[in-house]
């Protein structure tokens, strides 16, 4: 679904309703202010770190590996360029590489999700998120964003954008639109330093490039604001923006100025 160089509209958003998405939008951007405040209140940390190597499984018929399976550890875990010791990604061309070294998914969500899918077990690392955070949002963390884990010393590059994994952990196809329709994507991290990082570990902001362009911002661009000429400018100048994201924004922006 995602390539290296250009991203394209994933088949699952096809049938989705642009201009009611846009309304909820409106309403988004409010409680994105509220999380804002509320998140400058909370406690970050670190809830469970999760690892797992690639393993074959049977889906629609066919073999495939992938590395979507975490389980959380109970000990202090190394975090190096690439990923956490123990972990490892199936797919290098769409997984992993410096700027998705380690994926983190707040907590706060797994509420939502429980109502959302009754009856289905959700432990820490459903998602396939190494770190699974509380008091941090999508709304609050911004491009760029410079963290202290532990020994190391992340920074925040980009949302998960699913793929077709995420259906085979859930067993369901379904959850691919729902996840991305829910803007509840998680974010990755690029290891600035690495260290070693446990549950339990304080989370602090030490950096801040700039307060315009969200993790939720990117997520906003590619599905649900995709006309934002303003906001496609202002995110192709964030430096942290990995350039796979630049190039795609920059497509869309010369479509929507030619």
């Amino acid at each position: 679904m995602v390539g290296e160089n250009r991203r394209e509209t994933p088949d699952f958003m096809k049938g989705i309703d642009h201009s009611s998405l846009v309304k909820i939008d409106l309403v988004q951007r409010k409680l994105a202010q509220d999380t804002k405040v509320l998140g400058e209140k909370q406690t970050m940390k670190i809830l469970s770190v999760n690892v797992g190597l690639p393993k074959e499984v049977t889906w629609q018929g066919k073999l495939v590996t992938t590395g979507i399976f975490k389980e959380p550890v109970n000990a202090p875990v190394m975090l190096r360029t690439l990923n956490l010791d123990g972990d490892q990604q199936a797919d290098l061309t769409v997984h992993g590489g410096v700027s998705k070294a380690a994926y983190a998914y707040p907590s706060e969500h797994y509420d939502y999700w429980r109502a959302e899918l009754p009856g289905v077990d959700l432990p820490w690392g459903m998602f396939g998120e190494n770190f699974t955070t509380e008091g941090l949002l999508e709304e609050a963390v911004y491009i760029g964003d410079r963290f202290r884990i532990g020994e190391t010393e992340v920074m925040a590059t980009e949302p998960r954008m699913p793929c077709y994994k995420l259906g085979i952990k859930f067993g369901r196809a379904d959850i691919i639109k729902r996840f991305l329709a829910s803007r509840r994507t998680g974010f990755y991290f690029a290891v600035v330093r690495g260290g070693m990082v446990g549950a339990g570990d304080p989370i602090e902001l030490i950096g801040r490039e700039q307060q315009e362009i969200s993790v939720a911002d990117i997520t906003r661009l590619y599905a649900f604001a995709r006309n934002d000429v303003k906001a496609l400018r202002r995110a192709i100048e964030v430096e942290a923006l990995p350039e796979s994201w630049k190039g795609y924004f920059q497509h869309r922006l010369e479509k929507q100025i030619s």
